[in-house]
């Protein structure tokens, strides 16, 4: 039976069925795997990797063992009691706490998984029991090609953010290089060599293989369930979970061919990426969208809310319990206009922290500290644009920083600017008030802003809102511009702006859970069977975002914890039937 389409036999029978291939998903499957559990994994679109894929592969872990700084456990949980304000969860965060150090360490031992450590801060790393370096891990770079025709399959990373194809981390030195590679004999011929070495990929793969981010944490999950066995079928889509009694028995599946009954002895775990793309649930959910907002994820279109729909139609109870505000893990984003009247989506995750860019209001007022991370800015630009026709913001700079850093899309020097302008991504003015009259902003409250904000950026001050105060901020700044990397004056003219809306990362309402990933009715009792992982399963943050990874971070934990748990393998200790020989192919 080919993977990429089950439906030439009309029925399967397995232990164990996860619906959604992303890391929750696929932690889950190789967990099962590794415990004596015969596994099937399905998914909806024609690539696997999930939103995981497009992700820049980091996992929160506080307590890693790839962390050179201390820290304490009366740390890591003040802070989440800080981050979760009154949706803390006690029993779930402890079990986080407890386990994902350890899960780390499984993964690493058991599959083709690896990790490297970042030196990203807690994105509040003020806050009570905040840390300013170490409870964030990467995934490691990865050769795709290991994937040998199973490659074909791998969800290919955001087009957006690649550069002809070609990944690369947003921590390590690549960017570093591309950013000086006109002013430095070094990077020049570090970045011949990245590139050289990307062509031949694309002649012999016709995609880049060289990996990283989430598209390497993906390929190192799906290599490893080929490697065990789990098959991973594509263009699978459960339409329908099966019952005998009260109990779930496995799913109806909608493939190429015609309709697939796959029945599960253990039961069925949902892993679909929560709803970012459910029109009619983020209308309702997010705050902007209720007065007509626009709204563009950059996350797969194939979330559209199936795991959370599956589980309400056997009991299952989804927490809506955050507000607005917390429903999701914003980001803003631009239209970016492509080809043949396409059009991507750009998620802003570095422009917004470089020094000389701001960003206005269709006042030309600032609103907020640039530099916080992607969803306390986008937080804050939902509760500064409430009751207006649309949330929007405009970021703006001067010419010799668009040359330097590049703005949005648009790439910096010596890459062309021109298409973009001429396709309207990219506002252009030889003067402020000629800029503001292109983008559509007020012109005398933008240029009081810039006045304002010079004022203080000549001596590296944000009198406003503080930006670079912050370890989290300065993180992606520009460490040579002193005394502060975030702060810069905005220079001559002409000046440049492009208009950001908001996106999302996924969202963090989803079903309600035991800690095990046991989907909960409403009577809180749980639905046998029936098991939730990923963005599927309610966050544990409370609808905040404390870190870079806390949603794969969790992902990954609790979809271990599942896969242990559905094999009789949890708690730690307990042990299933088959030895660890007997039940498990090496990895």
């Amino acid at each position: 039976m080919n993977p990429a389409n089950p439906s030439s036999s009309q029925e399967l029978t397995c232990d164990l069925l996860v619906v959604g291939s992303g890391a929750g998903g696929l932690s889950t499957a190789i967990a099962a795997r590794k415990h004596g559990l015969d596994v099937i994994v399905i998914e909806k679109a024609t690539c696997f990797g999930g939103t995981t894929a497009f992700s820049g592969g980091v996992l929160w872990i506080p307590g890693n063992t790839q962390c050179a700084a201390p820290d304490t456990r009366e740390a890591m949980r003040t802070y989440m009691k800080d981050q979760t304000g009154p949706f803390y969860q006690a029993d779930a965060i402890d079990a986080f706490l407890d386990h994902a150090p350890e899960m780390v360490a499984w993964f690493e031992r058991e599959t083709a998984v690896r990790f490297v450590p970042t030196l990203y801060p807690d994105y509040h790393p003020d806050a009570p029991g905040g840390a300013a370096i170490g409870r964030s891990i990467l995934a490691a770079p990865y050769d795709a090609s290991q994937l040998g025709p199973e490659l074909a399959r791998l969800r290919p990373p955001l087009s957006t953010i690649t550069f002809v194809g070609m990944m690369f981390n947003s921590s390590n030195a690549d960017l570093k290089h591309f950013f000086r590679a006109t002013k430095s004999v070094v990077s020049a011929a570090y970045v011949a060599r990245r590139l050289g070495g990307h062509l031949l990929d694309l002649l012999r793969y016709r995609r880049g293989v060289q990996v990283t981010s989430g598209n390497a944490l993906a390929a190192r999950l799906a290599k490893t369930c080929f490697d065990l066995g789990i098959p991973i079928h594509t263009e699978a889509e459960a339409r329908e979970l099966l019952q005998a009694g009260d109990r779930v028995t496995g799913a109806r599946v909608q493939t190429p061919r015609g309709q697939l009954r796959i029945n599960a002895r253990r039961g069925v775990v949902l892993a679909c990426g929560g709803y970012p793309h459910d029109v009619a649930r983020i209308t309702q959910r997010y705050p902007h969208l209720a007065s007509g907002g626009e709204h563009l994820s950059p996350v797969p279109a194939e979330n559209t809310g199936d795991g959370l729909r599956l589980g309400a139609q056997v009991g299952g109870q989804v927490d809506e319990r955050f507000d607005g505000v917390g429903a999701a893990a914003w980001m803003p984003v631009s239209r970016v206009p492509l080809s043949q009247g396409r059009t991507g989506v750009f998620p802003h995750l570095l422009d917004r922290y470089k020094p000389g860019i701001i960003g206005v209001l269709r006042n030309g007022r600032r609103f907020t500290n640039e530099s916080h991370s992607y969803h306390d800015v986008g937080a804050a630009m939902i509760e500064a644009c409430r009751n207006q026709r649309e949330t929007a913001m405009w970021l703006l700079c001067d010419q010799a920083t668009l040359s330097k850093y590049g703005l949005g899309y648009a790439k910096p020097a010596p890459m062309p600017v021109g298409g973009l302008i001429r396709k309207g991504y990219l506002f252009k003015g030889r003067t402020l008030a000629d800029l503001a009259q292109a983008a559509g902003i007020d012109p005398e409250g933008l240029e009081a802003t810039v006045r304002e904000y010079n004022a203080g950026a000549r001596t590296g001050e944000d009198r406003q809102f503080g930006r670079g105060t912050t370890a989290f901020n300065r993180y992606l700044a520009d460490p040579d511009q002193q005394p502060n990397p975030c702060v810069a004056p905005i220079g001559a003219g002409p000046y440049y702006a492009v208009k950001v809306v908001m996106g999302d990362l996924g969202t963090f309402e989803g079903l309600r859970t035991t800690t095990e990933g046991q989907v909960l009715r409403a009577d809180g009792q749980a639905v046998p069977g029936l098991y939730a992982v990923g963005n599927d399963r309610t966050s544990i943050m409370g609808g905040n975002y404390p870190g870079a990874g806390i949603t794969l971070g969790p992902a990954m934990t609790f979809g271990w914890i599942t896969g242990r748990h559905v094999a009789g393998a949890w708690p730690p200790g307990q042990r299933t039937a088959p030895t660890r020989k007997e039940a498990c192919h090496a990895a």
